[in-house]
């Protein structure tokens, strides 16, 4: 009750003071007396920046979440507008396979772009971040992530066409498991990207290996392709 008091005064001696009332004006405070008012003044009138640390905090945690997710995203939104569009009766797009295929391509134009971009794209790294990742033992850092960034470009093109789908999907795959030690060794020695830690092992790894079923998605042939290649009727 009395600490409930004493602020109460203190706040309408600290507002009359900043407002020079004339009964006040005469007065000469401490120093030390006028910063410890203003103090608790602003504690009161903006309680919001007492609570901030945590509010950064959640803020912080929702954005390692967009980042770690962020890539998944670029393949899963995509094959879901791709399949609404075979929907609507665009004949490309009829099959989840092969919608699921062309959001793998959208993903790796955003990944090959940040190759070659000085600084990051969204969700992904940028070229200083890539080359920061790559493993001491592998030659010319900054040249692997260049030649890796245009096999991805390459890669994309590849699904897109029916014809060179199987090879490119194969393709891929060996390139996103010649590519996982390098987040191998992001994450162990604590290589921040895009100024954002490295993601997880936990989470990276089985992410990769999504990445490489999709690209030997690409790779096995469908039921479709099989009876056309044996002359019979798919089952």
């Amino acid at each position: 009750m009395a600490e409930k008091y004493l602020s109460a005064s203190i706040l309408t001696l600290g507002r009359r003071l900043i407002r020079r009332e004339p009964d006040l004006r005469d007065s000469k405070p401490d120093v030390v007396q006028i910063v410890v008012i203003r103090t608790i003044l602003l504690r009161h009138a903006m309680p919001h920046t007492c609570t901030r640390p945590e509010h950064d905090g959640l803020t912080h945690q929702r954005r390692d979440h967009f980042f770690m997710f962020g890539t998944l995203m670029l393949v899963a939104v995509p094959a879901v507008l791709f399949r609404l569009l075979g929907e609507f009766g665009v004949g490309r797009f009829a099959t989840w396979r092969v919608s699921v295929l062309h959001g793998l391509a959208v993903m790796l134009v955003f990944t090959a772009s940040a190759h070659f971009a000085p600084s990051a794209l969204g969700p992904v790294p940028g070229h200083h971040d890539l080359v920061a990742m790559v493993p001491s033992f592998v030659p010319l850092p900054r040249l692997a992530v260049y030649v890796t960034g245009v096999l991805e470009l390459l890669g994309a093109a590849g699904l897109v066409k029916k014809s060179t789908r199987p090879v490119a999907g194969l393709g891929l795959a060996a390139l996103f498991v010649l590519m996982l030690p390098a987040n191998i060794h992001a994450a162990l020695e604590h290589i921040p990207l895009n100024g954002e830690p490295a993601t997880p092992l936990w989470f990276r790894i089985p992410e990769q290996v999504v990445f490489i079923g999709t690209a030997l998605w690409a790779y096995v042939p469908t039921r479709a392709a099989t009876a056309d290649r044996s002359g019979g009727v798919p089952a």
